[in-house]
């Protein structure tokens, strides 16, 4: 049995990944400033300390990142030295401890961010060079590299996009804030985006973890949906019987991502059907049972 170390489990993202691993009978040590809500023992870390103890640990799934609350992009708000600081320098020191403390497997969170610069229309797979065009693209793709020449270590860099999944008890939602601007009446900006749930994105950490050497690819693209926000609070009035002013349409759609590579090994997103779920949970956890 694998015991994986997995960072950054006290937030969204990487508490889904901790949880559906445990689900998956991993043996899950989290590595954190705090520890998770999850039944697995905890190691203290946070980026920018000194390398964690990743004694007995057999492969590390790499999620933390530190930003300003619910942004990603622009993450850095008005410290982009802190931010390189902590992103950038924190995680190649932890790369480098993982590789002399001898864990064999490393998977990195990265990003769609990676080809942020491209113009639309063009289609995003694995082969296509990255173009970051935030200082959050640049971070993952410098982490990337530095993962790829890291001697020793089988990794691999996860390119997602956009992850949801259903709420978590005492943390903050992805959607909170456009569920509650709907709730209020208050007007919606139109925006689209590219989304993948959760269990999907732990299902290919899963995947990736189980994966012969010689099987395991440097990057993976992750990404389902096509999701606009009209048609996301159009299910999401449907579910809860509000009647709020929905946004117009987005004009500007995101690049698709293409997943071949991945669902060349066995992976499959579950498309549409996540969708109703995580908004029926998060209308209980706003109005009650319906």
């Amino acid at each position: 049995m694998t015991t994986v170390g997995v960072t950054g489990a006290t937030g969204q993202v990487g508490h889904w990944i901790a949880a559906r691993l445990l689900d998956r009978e991993h043996t899950v040590v989290t590595l954190g400033r705090r520890p998770s809500r999850l039944p697995a023992p905890h190691r203290a870390f946070a980026l920018g300390d000194p390398a964690p103890d990743l004694s007995g640990i057999d492969a590390l799934v790499h999620a933390a990142f530190s930003h300003v609350p619910g942004r990603y992009r622009g993450g850095e708000g008005d410290d982009p030295d802190g931010f390189l600081r902590l992103n950038r320098n924190g995680t190649l020191r932890l790369f480098d401890a993982a590789r002399a403390q001898g864990v064999a497997r490393v998977l990195f969170l990265s990003s769609r961010a990676v080809y942020g610069g491209w113009p639309p229309g063009t289609p995003l797979d694995e082969a296509l060079p990255p173009r970051p065009d935030t200082l959050y693209g640049d971070v993952k793709f410098e982490a990337e590299q530095a993962l790829a020449a890291l001697d020793g270590v089988e990794g691999t860099s996860l390119r997602a996009t956009g992850v949801y999944g259903p709420p978590i008890p005492g943390l903050p939602h992805k959607w909170d804030a456009l569920l509650d601007a709907f709730h209020q009446g208050t007007p919606i900006a139109p925006r689209a985006g590219t989304e993948l749930h959760a269990d999907d994105l732990a299902a290919a950490v899963a995947l990736l973890l189980g994966l012969p050497a010689d099987r395991l690819p440097e990057t993976v693209c992750l990404s389902d949906i096509l999701l606009d926000r009209r048609k996301l609070l159009t299910r999401y009035a449907a579910i809860t019987g509000l009647d709020g002013v929905l946004p117009e349409a987005a004009e500007t759609i995101p690049n698709a991502m293409r997943t071949d590579r991945i669902e060349a090994l066995g992976w499959r997103p579950r498309g549409w059907s996540g969708l109703d779920p995580v908004l029926r949970a998060l209308a209980k956890a706003r109005t009650g049972p319906r």
